[in-house]
């Protein structure tokens, strides 16, 4: 089979997957109310999924071969602080990004 049909087939399969993964949440529940304790739970689900995302960026990082780096490790420890002392995104945003680059700079 050519190499560009296999592509489409696939793209095609991830979006109708996607969306009837969407219609099964919104289309079957979206006009009924939903209780609270369920909407007590996903309010968790950011903070369950970001973690999650980012550890194997920190823990096993592409860039160094899957090596731990202690550049990564520093800018994880500044983000995480300045985000749970001053409760906020953007700063821990440019947090880790000073003390990665920050880090780099002074271990290289």
């Amino acid at each position: 089979m050519n190499t560009h049909v296999e592509i489409w087939i696939i793209i095609i399969g991830l979006g109708l997957g996607t969306y009837l993964l969407r219609l099964s949440f919104l289309g079957f529940v979206g006009d009924r109310p939903i209780p609270e304790w369920i909407l007590r739970h996903l309010r968790y689900v950011a903070t369950a999924v970001l973690p999650a995302l980012i550890a194997p960026l920190i823990l096993w990082p592409s860039a160094t071969h899957g090596e731990t780096d202690p550049s990564r490790l520093i800018a994880a420890a500044a983000a995480f602080l300045i985000g749970w002392y001053f409760k906020s995104v953007v700063g821990a945003v440019f947090a880790g990004m000073a003390g990665l680059y920050g880090a780099q700079y002074l271990l290289s």
